[in-house]
C-alpha cells in the first residue's frame, strides 16, 4: 500500500477557560490513501469542524499529530504551515469565502498567483469554463447566485490540483437542487485531478457517495 496522503496520529484536542477543560477531541485516528474520499458525520458539535482545521494545520492539537504526504505539520512553524497549505490543499466551505472585491477570475487566480504559477490567466479561465462559469468571469461575487458562487469556489480549490481537498458542509447553504448539481460536480472534478477528499457533513445522504464514512460522536470516532 502507498504512503497515506494524510494520517490523522492520536489526535485531541482541549481547550480551557474559567468554567474548566473541554475535550473537543479524543484520541482520533485514521489514514486516508491518495484518491480516496472519505466523509466525516455527525451531529452539530461533536468536533468535525474542529478535526477539520487540525487536517489543514489552521489548529494546534493537544496531543497527536497529523502527517500530510509524509510531513509532520505540526513540526513546522505557522508560516511553513501556510506554504504547504497553499502547495498541496483545496478548501471548499458552505459560507463560499470569496472576496468581494475580487472578481470571478480573480477569484480563482488568487491561489495560482501565490504560488507564483504562470499563465495564472489563462488556467483560471479555463478552470471556470470547466465549471460552466465562461460567461462569468467578470462578474462579481455579490451578483452571482449562491450555486454559481459555490461553483467559483469549486474551481478555486481545483485550479491548483490539490493532493487533498478539504470540503466543510459546501451544500449547507444552498437548495437541494443546487446543492445535488454542485455535489456532482465536485466529485467529478475530485475524480478528474485524482485528488484525496474529505467532506465534512451532518447530511448522511451525502456521505453515502463518498467511499468510506468516518462517524463521530461527542469527539470520538465510532467504530466502523
Amino acid at each position: 500500500m502507498s504512503e497515506p496522503i494524510i494520517a490523522v496520529e492520536h489526535v485531541s484536542k482541549r481547550v480551557t477557560d474559567a468554567t474548566g477543560t473541554l475535550t473537543i477531541l479524543h484520541d482520533i485516528d485514521f489514514s486516508l490513501q491518495p484518491r480516496e474520499s472519505a466523509a466525516i458525520v455527525g451531529a452539530s458539535g461533536s468536533g468535525k469542524s474542529t478535526l477539520l482545521a487540525l487536517m489543514a494545520g489552521l489548529d494546534v492539537p493537544t496531543e497527536g499529530t497529523v502527517r500530510l504526504a509524509g510531513t509532520d505539520l505540526f513540526a513546522l512553524d505557522e508560516d511553513a504551515r501556510a506554504e504547504v497549505r497553499a502547495r498541496s490543499l483545496g478548501f471548499v466551505f458552505q459560507s463560499f469565502q470569496l472576496l468581494a472585491n475580487r472578481t470571478a477570475l480573480e477569484n480563482v487566480m488568487l491561489p495560482l498567483e501565490l504560488a507564483g504559477a504562470a499563465r495564472a490567466r489563462e488556467q483560471a479561465a479555463e478552470m471556470l469554463d470547466r465549471v460552466g462559469l465562461s460567461q462569468r468571469l467578470r462578474h462579481y461575487p455579490k451578483v452571482l447566485s449562491g450555486g454559481e458562487q459555490q461553483r467559483v469556489a469549486l474551481a478555486r480549490a481545483f485550479v491548483v490540483r490539490p493532493q487533498l481537498l478539504l470540503a466543510d458542509e459546501p451544500t449547507g447553504s444552498l437548495d437541494f437542487a443546487t446543492g445535488e448539481s454542485v455535489m456532482n460536480l465536485m466529485l467529478e472534478l475530485n475524480r478528474e485531478a485524482g485528488t484525496t477528499l474529505v467532506l465534512v457533513t451532518h447530511d448522511r445522504a451525502l456521505a453515502a457517495r463518498c467511499e468510506r464514512q468516518l462517524h463521530i460522536e461527542a469527539g470520538r470516532l465510532m467504530p466502523a
